[in-house]
């Protein structure tokens, strides 16, 4: 029996592709972070980011947390301060799905809306979360986690390359994985490449904002990702690859995946499996290829998901 929720965070399913596959009969291994308690990856790295602070003690009890977050993270962190008790507040927009809003608030957490253009998420939209959060923890005194620059999330993400390791048998090509912060990128990836230097490491940024490779910032719709500018935790190495999907084609992706897989994810893991397929195809038989289910589609259902 888990003592409390926090201890059901990690240790998720993963699953091969059995009829979205690539044709050179390479297989695709999805991670199901859908597993999660709030239904996301994040749920690993909001914890590792409070009990580093708790450990070191930048965060006390009855301490307030601040972030600014496109949902996922914000959720992940509401369900950490809801069980330890602390005060959250968070700073997010009315660019992304209107069910992470409604979970955080049912969690606890305060929230300030920033207004987007259009719904739609770009550099300036980030920035401005940045600084609002940045004065919220100004003028509360409260322990900022600061997603965009916090390195204590890798060893969340050290934590995950090895359950993927381990349930891939060993045997791992590649990984492929959407870039928001890059925490997730860089620390599974760095892991992997540990255990075996020749895994490629293969980032994913929205075709309509390629800064990562080399393109100009613009605005997209693909929640969790593309911050619209090169974000601090990525570094020169870090990927050996960096693939451009558009949004189109994420939603699309996430749409054949539920109704094929049965694998219902938001547009981020949509994003992945693209991407995943383009690797699969270059390394041909024989090859495994491991791809993240980031969060569930029940979080984007107000966003024509499915």
């Amino acid at each position: 029996m888990k003592s409390d929720i926090l201890q059901c965070i990690g240790n998720t399913s993963m699953v091969g592709l059995r009829k979205v596959l690539p044709a050179s009969g390479a297989r695709i291994l999805l991670k199901v972070e859908s597993e999660n308690p709030t239904g996301s990856m994040k749920d690993r790295m909001a914890l590792e980011m409070v009990e580093s602070a708790e450990r070191d003690g930048r965060l006390r009890a009855g301490g307030r947390v601040v972030e600014y977050t496109g949902g996922s993270t914000g959720v992940s962190l509401a369900l950490v301060c809801a069980v330890k008790g602390y005060r959250l507040d968070i700073v997010t927009s009315d660019a992304f799905a209107r069910e992470k809003l409604a979970h955080m608030r049912a969690l606890g957490a305060t929230l300030e809306i920033v207004k987007s253009e259009s719904g739609r998420m770009t550099e300036k939209l980030t920035r401005d979360m940045v600084e609002a959060a940045r004065k919220i923890t100004e003028e509360t005194g409260g322990f900022w986690t600061d997603q965009l620059k916090n390195h204590d999330q890798l060893a969340a993400y050290y934590r995950m390359a090895g359950e993927v390791w381990e349930q891939a048998g060993g045997y791992v090509d590649a990984f492929v994985q959407s870039v928001g912060t890059a925490a997730s990128l860089r620390g599974i990836g760095e892991e992997l490449r540990r255990r075996n230097a020749a895994v490629r490491v293969v980032a994913v940024e929205p075709a309509e904002s390629p800064v990562l490779s080399g393109g100009k910032a613009g605005a997209h719709k693909i929640d969790g990702i593309g911050a619209g500018f090169v974000v601090p935790l990525w570094e020169d190495g870090v990927a050996d690859r960096i693939e451009r999907v558009s949004t189109e084609d994420a939603a699309a992706m996430a749409t054949q995946l539920a109704r094929e897989e049965g694998l219902f994810g938001g547009t981020s893991t949509g994003a992945n499996v693209v991407a995943a397929l383009r690797v699969a195809e270059d390394l041909g038989a024989g090859a495994t290829v491991v791809t993240v289910m980031c969060d569930t589609g029940m979080k984007y259902l107000s966003k024509g998901v499915g």
